[in-house]
């Protein structure tokens, strides 16, 4: 199995376990359940994720790279706000309505479910690498510096919350484009803040 495949197949078994989890609850989803809806067998859904709740990390990872990809895209001469009001979508412009609604529904299950919240603090905390480089570039100095890292952090909190504020605010309607509008200026405004002072050096 190439890559791409192994890719597709995990991506596949979290939409079943997102479905599962959402139709009867996490407790009361097994991993047999969730590889037979998947047409997989267990020997496969545990080659690919060492516990159920960790099998929500291929969509997830969805609006993590999202986030990744309009960073890394982020231009020299403009302001990171400017950018993320004119770039930013919340998923990654390949992924489908029913992929979006589905990460959305993770997102609000995490409330209550700390093994599902933990695997979902996990992706976010790994995400804080690509941040850290991409502000360092910024700043002029190295990846591991601790105000590269604190800024990491910091962005990687404000995503967190504004990533859960739209999920709980779609539970009704599904996401509209104004509720888009209003999840990217929230965004936009407290990274605004968090990011204050932000050397550009390649600006310069």
């Amino acid at each position: 199995m190439s890559d791409e495949q192994r890719e597709r197949q995990r991506l596949d078994i979290s939409r079943h376990a997102v479905r599962l989890f959402a139709e009867q609850s996490v407790a009361a989803t097994s991993g047999e359940q969730i590889a037979r809806a998947a047409g997989v067998s267990e020997r496969t859904l545990w080659r690919h994720f060492r516990t159920k709740e960790s099998c929500v990390g291929p969509l997830l990872t969805k609006t993590i790279d999202a986030f990744r990809a309009v960073l890394r895209a982020w231009p020299a001469d403009m302001d990171l706000t400017e950018h993320l009001r004119a770039a930013y979508q919340p998923l990654l412009e390949s992924s489908s309505s029913a992929d979006i609604d589905a990460v959305h529904t993770v997102v609000r299950l995490t409330r209550d479910d700390p093994a599902l919240r933990a695997a979902y603090l996990m992706l976010r905390e790994h995400a804080e690498d690509t941040f850290a480089e991409v502000l360092a570039e910024r700043m002029g100095v190295p990846a591991d510096a601790f105000e590269v890292r604190a800024q990491a952090a910091a962005v990687n909190a404000v995503l967190k919350v504004a990533a859960d504020r739209l999920a709980h605010d779609t539970a009704e309607t599904g996401i509209t484009p104004e509720m888009l509008h209003r999840h990217r200026e929230q965004l936009a405004g407290a990274l605004s803040l968090v990011t204050r002072g932000l050397s550009d050096r390649r600006g310069n």
